[in-house]
């Protein structure tokens, strides 16, 4: 077992989350009592929507000391079962085993489940006298076989020409079921895509393009007026991030119909293999991404030359996990053509996952290089993940892109239909007085940075950081 230590409990439970994203394999977090649980409970809410697996390990009083109502005696079950699948308390020494196997058994069912596990004090100092091995193992919980009869129905949807968009999510935009979604595109000429957020996309060069849902409910309507059909693969149909004055929560049509070929804990490839074999595609060659070379980028910086320089910058095989919001909403279309990657996105809207999460990639990935895009705003949420790729020499190019600003803020007051906010509401939204000096921070945590201000700058930084061993930091100046 890696131990690793953070320096917040909202870092422990992020990283959790990205470890589980690459590996598709639970890790455990160590937090303190109740107020270190509540401190990571919104990277829990993070990983409970992207569906990862977690066990978070929240110690807790000795038995005997808590009728004396401590300062840190909480109600941890209360705490942790809105946000966990599975809560349980360990009684003894003598349980502890098997509640602990337990844990790691329902974190890793499909999809990944978050499991609570809290341990008072003396049932981890405690004598042992129960024989080892005792107790019972109820097994992982399999994937869910899809429902055959669904399968025909969503083939006879297909093969009747009407207009179809196949979403996929979870397991889906990736591996084997990746694949057989394009197989079935190809064949049935159904359009295929995600959610604007998606857990995990293997996307650029040689992948299965994916189409991606706009976050803004105008552009998202318009992309789905002409559908008669949408069709989801662990994921549900298609709302709007937030509720806005005049504007529609449900994005498609109302005459269109939507069909479920996979629910989230189903096995997606299976599922989509079956389609493919109900359409006749199995034999059917999916459309590839192909590479387009973007060149340098030069001029000013901005959102199109920034995504320009990252499809030019990333090395083969990168992980880019995405918090950037604003700057760079747009960069998962410009970055198809680049070479080899998987992305990561934010499933549950809490601010200040990006840099935890990025954190829990590199170390279930050593060899590959990790680039997070993440808001000046978003960052300071998580700052302290810096010092722990630096203390475990993680290969992470953190990118802030500094407006001095919560600029999302702006883009939603705007959407509300206020109007441009005026000088009472900027002052709880730009964050320039004082101006956080990036590279001073970076610094003292142990991570090397530069600042940019141009896009040639900052397409030759990304080329020194990602070629270098260890983290880095891009402050992106705008």
């Amino acid at each position: 077992m890696r131990s690793v230590l953070c320096l917040f409990e909202g870092v422990a439970t992020g990283a959790a989350d990205g470890w589980y994203r690459m590996r598709h394999k639970p890790a455990a977090t160590l937090l303190h009592l109740g107020p270190g649980l509540a401190n990571g409970l919104a990277n829990i809410h993070n990983a409970k929507r992207a569906g990862s697996g977690m066990v978070n390990i929240i110690g807790e009083h000795a038995t005997a000391h808590l009728k004396y109502d401590a300062p840190l005696a909480s109600d941890i079950e209360g705490l942790a079962r809105p946000l966990s699948h599975w809560v349980r308390r360990t009684i003894s020494s003598n349980t502890l085993a098997g509640d602990a196997v337990a844990a790691v058994e329902q974190a890793s069912a499909h999809p990944g489940r978050i499991a609570t596990l809290i341990l008072p004090g003396d049932t981890s100092w405690g004598p042992v006298t129960a024989p080892p091995g005792c107790f019972a193992r109820s097994g992982v919980a399999p994937a869910g076989v899809p429902d055959a009869a669904a399968v025909d129905r969503i083939a006879a949807v297909l093969c009747s020409g009407e207009p179809a968009f196949i979403i996929l999510a979870g397991t889906a935009s990736f591996g084997p079921a990746l694949d057989w979604a394009g197989k079935v595109a190809a064949k049935t000429g159904a359009r295929i895509g995600t959610q604007f957020f998606t857990s995990r996309i293997e996307h650029g060069a040689g992948r299965v393009p994916l189409e991606r849902l706009p976050y803004a409910v105008p552009q998202a309507v318009e992309f789905l007026k002409g559908f008669k059909h949408i069709i989801t693969v662990e994921t549900g149909e298609p709302v709007a991030f937030f509720s806005y004055p005049g504007k529609p929560s449900l994005l498609k049509q109302p005459d269109c119909q939507v069909h479920r070929l996979a629910a989230a804990d189903d096995d997606s490839a299976l599922a989509l293999e079956m389609l493919a074999d109900a359409v006749g595609a199995r034999d059917i060659k999916p459309a590839r991404q192909p590479f387009i070379d973007k060149g340098t980028p030069s001029g000013a910086l901005n959102p199109l030359s920034i995504a320009h320089a990252l499809a030019s910058a990333m090395p083969e095989n990168a992980i880019l996990v995405d918090e950037s919001l604003t700057t760079g909403r747009e960069t998962i279309g410009h970055t198809a053509g680049a070479v080899p990657h998987d992305t990561i996105q934010n499933m549950g809207g809490s601010i200040g996952y990006g840099t935890p999460v990025a954190t829990g990639a590199a170390l279930a990935c050593p060899d590959r290089r990790v680039v997070c895009m993440v808001g000046d705003g978003s960052a300071m949420y998580t700052i302290q993940s810096l010092w722990t790729q630096a203390r475990e020499q993680l290969n992470v190019t953190t990118i802030i892109f500094a407006n001095n600003s919560y600029q999302i803020l702006k883009a939603e007051y705007a959407n509300m239909g206020f109007g441009a906010p005026g000088p009472q509401a900027l002052a709880m939204i730009d964050i320039d007085k004082p101006a956080i000096d990036w590279r001073a921070m970076a610094k003292s945590m142990g991570v090397p940075s530069v600042s940019v201000g141009t896009a040639e700058e900052f397409f030759q930084a990304m080329g020194r950081c990602n070629a270098t061993p260890g983290p880095s930091l891009i402050e992106v100046r705008l």
